[in-house]
């Protein structure tokens, strides 16, 4: 259990969500926007339809493709940065998940970019924002590092096993961020979706079976905004919230040094 004083998603002035055009990242892009504290939130993500609907709910809006190389990543959130000289929040929000059967030919094209658009990428954008928020929490400002990862990270699922290793990953590196950054004002957040209702699924044909068991996606944005708004560097929800509270006894008995 970590003793830092949490601090809420409403000390946030600017917002950033990447992958914010579908699914958990446009449900929260557009449930931050309404809170009290009236933050900027910037929509990050490549559909210029879906962005414009965003425009139009007065969201700032950038186009944003992940898998752009890093020299272009870097000038894009410099840009940013320059812009929005009080961004203070980004939330992580893109993902892809593919079937791989092994026991049969898999594309090791599709198991390479799914790695590196839900690992690779997201640390890569994090390391580009952390001088930004160093000069915050400098200054005594704080700021927030929020990456979503999944409960395939904790409990895996051998139909999507590549998702489920790339979140695992994802959760083992922002568990070690949010040590790195103890002693700062930046506050690293890790969502834990369960399976919640998403366009994820649709290229894979199977929407209409996951739509019996997944969690409604309006339902899981309300629980994530509480979370969120009481400053929880966990937050997660259903069978989620059920599988991390097993780990969570397991460090309290194993802490991380």
């Amino acid at each position: 259990m970590e003793s830092i004083v949490p601090v809420s998603i409403d000390k946030a002035k600017c917002v950033l969500v990447i992958g914010a055009t579908s699914g958990i990242g446009r449900a929260l892009a557009l449930a931050i926007s309404e809170l009290p504290s009236c933050p900027t939130v910037i929509a990050a993500g490549r559909r210029q339809d879906r962005l414009k609907e965003l425009e139009a709910k007065n969201l700032e809006t950038l186009e944003l493709d992940v898998t752009t190389d890093l020299e272009t990543l870097t000038e894009t959130v410099d840009s940013l940065v320059a812009k929005y000289p009080q961004l203070d929040a980004v939330i992580l929000a893109s993902g892809i998940q593919y079937q791989h059967d092994f026991t049969k030919d898999v594309d090791l094209n599709l198991v390479v970019k799914e790695i590196y658009v839900n690992y690779l990428a997201v640390v890569s954008l994090i390391s580009m924002f952390i001088s930004h928020f160093l000069k915050l929490s400098a200054d005594g400002l704080p700021s927030f590092i929020i990456p979503i990862t999944s409960g395939l990270g904790l409990m895996p699922a051998p139909q999507v096993l590549n998702y489920s290793a790339s979140k695992a990953a994802l959760r083992s590196f922002t568990t070690s961020l949010r040590k790195q950054f103890e002693s700062t004002n930046i506050n690293v957040m890790e969502i834990i979706p369960p399976l919640v209702e998403s366009e994820l699924h649709d290229e894979q044909g199977i929407t209409e079976r996951l739509s019996k068991f997944w969690m409604p996606l309006d339902e899981y944005t309300r629980k994530t905004m509480e979370g969120l708004r009481k400053g929880d560097s966990h937050i997660a929800a259903g069978m989620a919230e059920t599988v991390y509270k097993r780990f969570e006894a397991l460090d309290q008995v194993y802490p991380m040094n």
